[in-house]
């Protein structure tokens, strides 16, 4: 068995090194505030009594558009589904337009001997 060597601290130096590139390479620094839209957001208002005055917000643009974006539907939002299951459904149009005189898609409600008997006997039950 190979017995292991120490390490000097040239050596270590050199580890402690590579191992700061490799978290510098995968580090994603994230500089922007986004609201988790999954989540609820709890106001908790002030007391009836309280004599703090109100807090004057100015209005953000950037918060707003961001904010109403998250409420869209997923195909508003994104140019192609993001996940499989969104990709059932994602075209939601008709493939023909509706047409309301088309015998092959539209079926009115016809009477036969069988429901005009039925019918019948109903009425005469009631």
């Amino acid at each position: 068995m190979a017995e292991k060597e120490k390490l000097d601290v040239v050596h270590q130096n050199s580890i402690h090194i590579e191992t700061i590139r490799k978290e510098h390479r995968y580090q994603k620094l994230h500089t922007e505030f986004g609201i988790n839209p999954h989540r609820k957001l709890h106001v908790v208002t002030d007391k009836p009594m309280s004599r703090k005055p109100k807090e004057v917000i100015e209005e953000n643009s950037d918060f707003i558009k961001a904010f109403h974006k998250a409420h869209l539907v997923p195909n508003m939002k994104y140019a192609m589904p993001q996940t499989e299951s969104q990709e059932i459904g994602w075209v939601s149009t008709p493939l023909i337009p509706s047409d309301r005189h088309d015998s092959r898609f539209h079926f009115h409600r016809m009477a036969t001997d069988v429901t005009k008997y039925k019918e019948a006997d109903l009425n005469a039950s009631n």
